[in-house]
């Protein structure tokens, strides 16, 4: 059996946020190994990390990293926006999208893998961050881009750290035309895709879900002004047009000079450059998209403190 000692205790404790008499016992019933111990922790629901898990995150950071043809990119998040200023936290997300790039999108394998210089997985990793920062987090989702030939360029709007921030943006272009052409143009597109927040590349991959709920809103929309049937589904063709140039990437006007397609922004490029170039995907995460945040009421929380 291990001698317990205090300095097995207070590292165990630093590391947890677990008491004193809890750290104690998990070192008992682990013969003094640290990492056991940990578990043993959180098994219980003891450790501070475990405790931590219920609460809301919601904030927290998107990276992103490209090598040449490929790039990555991820969503960490936390309970505050104070925490994605934590060069901690800011390390463990920029050594996730090395994992992201070597391992893939699977949220679940992500966790798994060895966490960059470290001995450790991603997910204890994790652990050992929620309880010594002190907040809830949560890998939640991540993507890859990549081109056989071309580029993959990057924007990122909101930055907090080099290559992490608020939105994160990467485009894809396949051509043979050099860096020179190909970078100024993806970073244009990358930044008209996070201003625009396009719902997919083309028509063609446009969710048909999506595309029947517009339909039927428009059709009974038409069918209030009272006009037949046959003048209804000349106005749908219309109003259906209107709504692809809002949502679909290559029918929206470029962002940047207010009048032209992305499709012909492209398209005059592949001509300027005099060789063919296309867009062949892009990815937009940003961060705590879809989330539901928790309300804070400072009022009741400061009575509640008050005993009130």
């Amino acid at each position: 059996m291990a001698q317990i000692t205090a300095a097995l205790v207070k590292d165990l404790r630093e590391k947890s946020g677990a008491g004193m008499m809890d750290c104690k016992k998990a070192l008992a019933e682990s013969d003094g190994n640290v990492e056991a111990a940990m578990d043993w922790l959180r098994t219980k629901g003891l450790s501070a990390a475990a405790k931590k898990s219920g609460r809301v995150a919601a904030e927290g950071l998107v990276g992103f990293k490209v090598e040449g043809t490929k790039g990555a990119v991820i969503e960490v998040n936390s309970e505050t926006d104070f925490v994605a200023r934590n060069e901690q936290f800011q390390g463990f997300v920029g050594g996730l999208t090395d994992v992201v790039m070597t391992t893939g999108t699977d949220v679940e394998a992500i966790k798994a893998a060895s966490f960059p210089g470290s001995d450790k997985t991603v997910a204890d990793t994790l652990t050992d961050n929620i309880a010594t920062i002190g907040e809830n987090m949560n890998i939640r989702r991540a993507e890859i881009i990549e081109v056989e030939n071309g580029i993959v360029a990057s924007y990122l709007h909101g930055a907090a750290a080099d290559n992490m921030g608020k939105i994160a943006v990467l485009v894809g272009l396949t051509s043979e035309a050099g860096e020179d052409v190909l970078a100024p143009l993806g970073k244009q597109l990358a930044m008209h895709i996070a201003a625009a927040n396009p719902a997919s590349l083309n028509i063609e991959a446009l969710d048909p879900a999506l595309v029947e709920r517009e339909k039927q809103v428009q059709i009974d929309k038409a069918r209030e002004s009272g006009k037949p049937e046959n003048i209804i589904e000349k106005m749908i063709v219309g109003r259906m047009r209107k709504y692809y140039e809002e949502v679909v990437l290559l029918e929206q006007v470029f962002v940047i000079d207010g009048e032209t397609k992305i499709a012909k922004v492209i398209e005059k490029a592949a001509k300027d450059a005099g060789t063919a170039i296309e867009l062949t995907g892009f990815v937009r995460m940003e961060m705590g998209d879809g989330l539901e945040k928790k309300e804070e009421d400072f009022a009741a929380e400061v009575a509640a403190v008050a005993g009130a």
